[in-house]
Order: C-alpha cells, then sequence, then structure tokens
C-alpha cells in the first residue's frame, strides 16, 4: 500500500506562489499516475480535479480553472510529486489532496491511495 504525505501549504497573498510537494513510501512510485486534487471551504462532498501526470512524466494536463498558472511534475528517483502554483487567487483557497493510481485521469475514482491534505489559504 502507497503512503503519501502531502507538505507545503500555507497562507499567501492573492498573486503569490506556492509548491506543494507529495511523498511516497514506495519504490513503486514510478508506476503510478498521480494526481492532485483539492477541496474547497463548503464542498466537502466534492473533490475537484487539478492536475494529472502519467507515471513516468512527461504528458499531463490540468484543469481549466488552473491551466497556465499551476505545473505538476514528479522526480522518480526521489518518490516525490510537486505542484507549483503561481499566481495564486482567492479562489483556489482549499485542502489539495495528492493522490496514486494506476490510470492516468481526472476522476478521483481511478485513484487508489489518497494523502491527509495539506492547507493552501490565499489572502486578499
Amino acid at each position: 500500500q502507497v503512503q503519501l504525505v502531502e507538505s507545503g501549504g500555507g497562507l499567501v497573498q492573492a498573486g503569490g506562489s506556492l509548491r506543494l510537494s507529495c511523498a511516497a513510501s514506495e519504490r513503486t512510485f514510478s508506476s503510478y499516475a498521480m494526481a492532485w486534487f483539492r477541496q474547497a471551504p463548503g464542498k466537502e462532498r466534492e473533490r475537484e480535479f487539478v492536475a494529472a501526470i502519467r507515471s513516468a512524466g512527461g504528458s499531463s494536463y490540468y484543469a481549466n480553472s488552473v491551466t497556465g498558472r499551476f505545473t505538476i511534475s514528479r522526480d522518480n528517483a526521489k518518490n516525490t510529486l510537486y505542484l507549483q502554483m503561481n499566481s495564486l487567487e482567492l479562489e483556489d483557497t482549499a485542502v489539495y489532496y495528492c493522490a496514486a493510481g494506476p490510470r492516468y485521469s481526472g476522476s478521483a475514482a481511478h485513484y487508489d491511495y489518497w494523502g491527509q491534505g495539506t492547507q493552501v489559504t490565499v489572502s486578499s
């Protein structure tokens, strides 16, 4: 079973940047597609897709709301996933989760393993 631990969240002003990290416990990390999802305040039943990346990297895609501002990447040698977030907006405030699964997808249902989440708060 893959254990995922996110870090890097915090409080940032609108327009600022943060980089999230997700450390995986397994050497099989490189065999999984990875993704970031987020859960906004008042939307506890909905995990919104943010970005996904293939197991070997090189191919990724993003939600329209973050395209051009966020970048997903991975370092398979370090068993770590990243999310670089630039030009942050108030609407980006949420708990961010990383997820691992066998299928490169924007659907939360296709991911088997989840981290505990890290809070990102964007202030005006």
